[in-house]
């Protein structure tokens, strides 16, 4: 273990092994997408490498494998479950985004679950852009497909979603770069337990069991509460007295 590993006690698991390979597969994907794309559309590089024919294979078909790996990801409850946080925006994702837009970075401006709201619009969007890109490719490709929409309008939206992804995935890529422990978690499923209560403080609350989120201290009933006998300590039942009559 290294000097910067977070020791045992003081980590928490962030990420499967399922997730993380999710990730790693989708993350591999869309690189061969994308570097594909650049040999194919930009002249300098396209000359460089040559080969055309092989370099539309292997983009056609990391496109059409891309949301395979998510697929296979449902079969795993953890996946499941991260995704229906992804799903559900909270009312403090607002007060993040608010803070986000003032500038503010204090931990207690910035409230956040397992998932920010900036990491919630971004996993929402990429999964639309995928599927866009999804079907303005198989419509490039398989022409016949859909006879109304023309091949040149498949190819502009194709063409200006994949510049949209491309500054996304660069901005995505810049924030890990800047986050060791947010790395950390997606590279061994674990980070710090004092970086996951700075920057996500109501994860674990939220995953915590419903029983520990209760308050430590009962509350103290009012004398109106006493005199209904309400919040008052329980009493053990009596048990009732047999009489020898009850016998016969």
């Amino acid at each position: 273990m290294t000097p910067t590993e977070p020791r045992e006690q003081h980590r928490v698991r962030r990420f499967t092994t399922a997730e993380r390979m999710v990730h790693r597969a989708t993350g591999t994907l869309m690189l061969l997408c994308a570097t594909t794309a650049a040999f194919l559309y930009i002249g300098p590089l396209a000359q460089v490498v040559g080969r055309r024919g092989l370099m539309v294979t292997v983009h056609e078909w990391s496109g059409i494998l891309l949301p395979i790996p998510v697929l296979l990801g449902l079969f795993a409850p953890a996946f499941r479950a991260d995704l229906r946080r992804l799903n559900r925006f909270a009312p403090y994702d607002r007060r993040w985004l608010r803070a986000v837009r003032r500038g503010r970075t204090g931990p207690a401006d910035r409230p956040a679950g397992k998932f920010n709201a900036g990491q919630k619009i971004y996993a929402g969007w990429i999964a639309g852009a995928v599927l866009v890109m999804l079907g303005t490719g198989l419509l490039m490709w398989f022409v016949h497909l859909l006879p109304a929409i023309s091949r040149t309008s498949a190819i502009f939206v194709h063409d200006v979603l994949a510049w949209a992804i491309v500054v996304v995935l660069a901005g995505h890529i810049r924030l890990a770069l800047r986050d060791p422990q947010a790395r950390r978690g997606m590279r061994t499923g674990y980070v710090d337990r004092r970086w996951a209560a700075r920057e996500h403080p109501r994860w674990l609350t939220e995953d915590r069991p419903p029983a520990r989120r209760a308050p430590l201290t009962p509350a103290v009933p009012t004398p109106a509460e006493r005199a209904r006998g309400i919040g008052g300590t329980a009493r053990p039942a009596r048990s009732r007295r047999i009489r020898p009559r009850d016998r016969s």
